[in-house]
Parts: structure tokens; C-alpha cells; sequence
């Protein structure tokens, strides 16, 4: 299959083209600053020579926008809204006007459209949908309005011959440098890796290879559309998170941080509390459903996979 990958250039993009590549499919990414083969330039805004890539091509991933790895300052998040938005109705105009448009568009969004939540596990059928919470930053409504708006993009897009799946994605755990697995790591080997703000927020994620595989399901499973949670089944709170990344890790100690240390370190490191302290107890029910079997469903056993992976790569 030929699959065209627009913002394919990230930590996300880079585990799907090595996966999809080394199956044998012919993998093109667009990127505004393409710098080897199988790159293709793009604006992300504006049609041009890259939508040809579109016309002809198997399956479509759009992963663009800016990274939510920055301060959430009025511009970042207008930033934000306009990157995933643009770049998702500029796909789906290529679709529309393509000859031979794709079978498939996934479109990446995000776990974050689910509401602030402790006690509620998130799925597709009965999740809430955030934006309403109270006692939460009233900024935190905004990444909510920006899920919403990139999975109506490709709802509004006019392509009736190309089936549509919103990826409703957890952290992809993966041990590239620089991902969030690393970053995570990172703070365990410094000894910080305790929890933040009392540990009791849930952080959902899904190991990189699960992901892959979640991808490749829901391309061959014709009759599966609309939003679809990429999370692991197993949701766990920050606390015990960090717990078992220490004990992978081998390192006994982490030291826990208060919420204005958090503000503090998130400053540092130039990205925002929201990523820390919003519960995200997301699950994969449709996945679940459909018959999809993960191979690291449970925290323990990712964290000890990714440990060993990210050392060899070292």
C-alpha cells in the first residue's frame, strides 16, 4: 500500500514510518522542510504539488499540528487550534479533489477531548467529553475546544468515497530520544520520577508497537469509522505509574513534587502543567470490542520493554 503521512516527521510519525516501511508498504511523509526521500513538501494550509501524493494513495495518517510540548500562552494555544485545523481541512480537500481518493483518512486527535476525571473511565460510547469542569484551569477548556474542532474537521470534510477514523490518542510510549518516554526516564534517572501533586491523576498511554498494530487493525477493518481510543486498557494514577517506571528503571528513590513545583519544572522545560496534572483515565473500548488484542496491556510489562529498548539504543 502506498500511505501518505502529513506531519509525519515527530516522534509519533518516525515510529509509524519505520514500522509501516519495514512491513513493506511505500511510506511518504509531508513536512514544510523535507530533508531526505520519501519527504514532500507541504504548508499544511494550502493545496499544491503534495496533494498529488493524496491522489492514488491507499491510506492517509495526518498527524499535523504544533506540539503541545510548549507553554499554553494565548498565541501557543491559537497556534495550536490553527496548525490541526488548517492542516486537517487542507487533507480533506485533497481528498475531495482527488481522482482516485484513499480508502482510509486516519486522523489523529487526541485523549485529551475526554473530561478532567478520577472515578470515570472514559470510553468511546460513554465518555465526557470535557470543556465543563469545574475547579479545573479555565485555559484547560481550550485544549478540549481544539480536540473538538480537529475531529470536526475531518467529520465536515466532504469525502464520500474515503471511510474516516479520529485517533483519540493516549502518550505513545515509545524509547526514541526526546519522546515523552524519554523525557519520563529522564526525570526517574535524576531521581525526580515520584508523583506530582499527590499521584492520584490517571495518565493514559499506549507502547509504540501496540500503537502500530492498532493502526494496521483499523486499516484493514473496513466497517470500523468515527472516533476510536488508542489508549491501553489499563489506565494506571501518576503515583503507581512512576512506581513501576522506577522499578524498570532499577532506581529506588523518586522524589515527589508539590503543584507549584510542577509549574515550576513544567516552566523550565518550557511546556505546561496540563500534561502533568490533568486525570486522563481513557480506555480502548472499541478496540476491545472489535476483537483487538494488545500485547502490552499492562504498565509493568511496557515500562520493562521500553527500559531495555531505550538502554540498546544508548
Amino acid at each position: 500500500m502506498k500511505i501518505v503521512i502529513p506531519g509525519g516527521t515527530g516522534q509519533v510519525g518516525a515510529v509509524l514510518d519505520r514500522a509501516l516501511t519495514a512491513a513493506g508498504h511505500e511510506v511518504v511523509t509531508l513536512t514544510r522542510t523535507p530533508t531526505r526521500e520519501r519527504q514532500v513538501a507541504w504548508d499544511g494550509r494550502t493545496q499544491g504539488p503534495w496533494s498529488q501524493e493524496i491522489d492514488g494513495s491507499d491510506v492517509v495518517i495526518n498527524l499535523a499540528g504544533r506540539s503541545v510540548s510548549c507553554r499554553y500562552t494565548e498565541a501557543n494555544l491559537r497556534a495550536m487550534m490553527d496548525s490541526r485545523v488548517r492542516s486537517a481541512e487542507a487533507v480533506g480537500e485533497a481528498i475531495a479533489a482527488a481522482a482516485r481518493p484513499p480508502a482510509l483518512w486516519l486522523q489523529m486527535s487526541t485523549a485529551t477531548v475526554y473530561a478532567h476525571s478520577y472515578a470515570t473511565a472514559n470510553d468511546e460510547a460513554t465518555g465526557i467529553i470535557g470543556g465543563t469542569e469545574p475547579d479545573v484551569p479555565s485555559y484547560w477548556e481550550y485544549s478540549v475546544r481544539i480536540a473538538k474542532n480537529w475531529e470536526r474537521a475531518q467529520e465536515e470534510a466532504v469525502t464520500p468515497h474515503t471511510r474516516k477514523v479520529a485517533l483519540r490518542a493516549a502518550m505513545v510510549m515509545s524509547p526514541d530520544a526526546d519522546g515523552v518516554f524519554d523525557v519520563l526516564r529522564t526525570m526517574v534517572r535524576l531521581g525526580l520520577g515520584g508523583p506530582v501533586a499527590g499521584g492520584a491523576q490517571y495518565l493514559s498511554w499506549i507502547h509504540d508497537r501496540d500503537f502500530v498494530r492498532a493502526v494496521e487493525f483499523l486499516i484493514a477493518r473496513e466497517d470500523i469509522e468515527g472516533p476510536v481510543n488508542l489508549a491501553a486498557p489499563n489506565p494506571l494514577p501518576h503515583r503507581d505509574f512512576m512506581r513501576v517506571l522506577r522499578g524498570a528503571a532499577g532506581v529506588r528513590v523518586g522524589l515527589p513534587a508539590t503543584r507549584w513545583m510542577a509549574s515550576i519544572g513544567a516552566f523550565v522545560l518550557r511546556t505546561d502543567t496540563e500534561l502533568l496534572l490533568k486525570s486522563r483515565r481513557v480506555i480502548p473500548g472499541r478496540l476491545l470490542d472489535e476483537g483487538f488484542a494488545f500485547e502490552q496491556g499492562e504498565w509493568a510489562g511496557a515500562a520493562a520493554d521500553l527500559v531495555r529498548r531505550a538502554r540498546a539504543r544508548a
